[in-house]
């Protein structure tokens, strides 16, 4: 059956579009966009006062299956996914077995089908194991579908052997390396960012430069050998000077920012203890002011969560002891409409281009827009919606955040992926997995 959409506002920055249209979905696309369109034999959806836009892409998530099942599992963290307005994500490849063969790659992929939920797109490793020796078997990985590269969590620290890797993925159209930009030498032992706060607890530091001269090294290399490169999770604003330097040059390099980045400073770590111990870890204000500014301005690309969640009782450990991470699907949303759009620091077309638009563009997916003819993966907004987060309601297995509590102004309220209502006022719809 045909699915109508009726008296919402259409905001689609892929194709200039911000204005009240109808949209038509059928056969899972978008079959047509127009004032009044005819609902008669449709499954009318009446959106008046809400906002749709194309569904959510998040390029940094951790879904922890095979292997870490009770953190989180492919069916748990695409449900957490579905009611967070996020219709695709990819999925890092820190697993157990590592994603770095084409076996592991399709078991991913079997699991999300059987889910039934969110589209998903398992990242392959760069190195084999993800042990930083040798180069994973990229033409296995690139013939099962994989796009984006990473051995995120775990940086290449022989420079060679990174530069080795980026001119042979180079070769392959469409690769894309996702950089967890981090120089462990600095960084080693370090639970938290160095500085006041640090001093403050007595915990040890990692310093900002851990990042930044890792982002630098990782910038001249790729433009040494010609790959494309994506920045994971900066957070700091040396990074971002460095992000701006390769956008000068014209090089095909890409950063993303988390919600947290955004949002919370090194002070959290002293309300919320491991609950806030995050990789790279929250930095002081001036810091995420020019994360903020870098994203007003288009230095930083996208946005992404880097969704990472562990058991509450591994948080609940000490905090040296505690792993780094914090969840992220089900929050960001609700958090960025509530801390960028309402604030007047970010417009709603500039939150859907980083979240949307130009991570289905840097991937070179054919959803992150709603032209006729695109599959029907979109988000309905209301901005109107209030609510408090609430990590016991999470879909997600981990059920804890250093949001809990915060209140926020702007929902989503309808996930559809493929034409298919996956989740409609926060219930998520046909759930199959647990």
């Amino acid at each position: 059956m045909k699915i109508c959409l009726k008296g919402a506002r259409i905001i689609d920055p892929s194709c200039q579009l911000d204005q009240y249209l109808d949209i038509m979905v059928a056969e899972g696309r978008i079959a047509a966009l127009n004032v009044n369109l005819p609902a008669e034999g449709t499954q009318l959806f009446d959106l008046s006062g809400k906002i749709v836009v194309p569904g959510f892409i998040d390029l940094h998530v951790h879904l922890r299956e095979p292997g870490y099942t009770d953190k989180e599992t492919i069916a748990s963290g695409a449900e957490a996914a579905a009611a967070g307005g996020v219709t695709s994500l990819f999925c890092m490849p820190n697993t157990s077995p590592p994603a770095d063969s084409a076996e592991v790659v399709e078991q991913i992929r079997s699991e999300a089908t059987a889910a039934g939920l969110v589209r998903v797109f398992p990242v392959g490793a760069l190195t084999r194991g993800r042990l930083g020796k040798e180069p994973a078997d990229f033409k296995a990985l690139y013939s099962a579908g994989v796009r984006a590269f990473s051995d995120d969590g775990s940086p290449v620290e022989d420079s060679g052997l990174l530069y080795r890797i980026f001119k042979e993925l180079s070769c392959y159209d469409g690769a894309v390396v996702f950089s967890h930009s981090e120089d462990l030498s600095l960084s080693r032992g370090g639970v938290m960012h160095e500085g006041l706060i640090s001093k403050l607890l007595k915990q040890p530091g990692i310093p900002a430069v851990a990042e930044t001269a890792a982002v630098a090294r990782d910038i001249l290399l790729a433009q040494a050998a010609g790959v494309r490169l994506h920045l994971a999770h900066i957070s700091t604003a040396a990074s971002v000077e460095w992000v701006s330097w390769a956008k000068e040059k014209g090089l095909p390099v890409t950063a993303e920012v988390t919600p947290h980045h955004l949002f919370l400073t090194d002070e959290a770590v002293k309300i919320d203890g491991a609950l806030a111990k995050v990789n790279p870890p929250l930095r002081p204000e001036t810091d995420c002011r020019a994360l903020r500014r870098a994203l007003l301005d288009g230095i930083i690309d996208i946005i992404a969560t880097d969704h990472a969640p562990h058991q509450g009782s591994e948080k609940e450990l000490p905090f040296r002891d505690a792993p780094f991470g914090i969840t992220g699907l089900e929050t960001a949303v609700p958090l960025l409409l509530s801390g960028l759009v309402q604030k007047g620091l970010l417009n709603l077309s500039g939150l859907i281009q980083a979240f949307s638009c130009r991570p289905a563009r840097l991937m070179g997916l054919n959803t992150g827009t709603l032209r006729p003819g695109a599959p029907a993966d979109l988000t309905v907004l209301d901005l109107e919606a209030a609510s408090f987060v609430e990590p016991g309601r999470f879909y997600s297995k981990a059920k804890h955040s250093p949001f809990a509590g915060w209140k926020v102004c702007g929902l989503p309220v309808l996930t559809m992926v493929g034409g298919a209502v996956i989740m409609k006022q926060g219930v998520v719809q046909n759930v199959t997995g647990s």
